[in-house]
């Protein structure tokens, strides 16, 4: 089982704490370059989208009891997101 990935100055404690607690492997992610600053590719199209999300009131907490409500309200929300868009000139 993959537990995701981790900075490399945690590498040998989390490593062992999470064989034994969870029985998993921990990636471990060394940095090849001295720290400089890289804009990851497509990772500002998540929170793009989790902020046209937080617009619609039912959505920005969670309000509903039941998992299904909830994707149900996203579909919605992405729905008039698209038509929206296909409606403009």
């Amino acid at each position: 089982m993959d537990c995701g990935g981790a900075p490399a100055k945690y590498s040998e404690p989390l490593v062992t704490w999470a064989r034994t607690m969870w029985r998993c492997t921990v990636a471990i992610v060394k940095r090849t370059e001295e720290h400089t600053f890289k804009v990851l590719p497509r990772h500002w199209v998540v929170e793009r989208t989790f902020g046209w999300l937080n617009r619609y009131r039912r959505l920005s907490r969670d309000y509903e009891r039941q998992a299904e409500t909830g994707e149900t309200r996203v579909y919605v929300a992405m729905i008039r997101l698209m038509l929206a868009r296909l409606a403009k000139p």
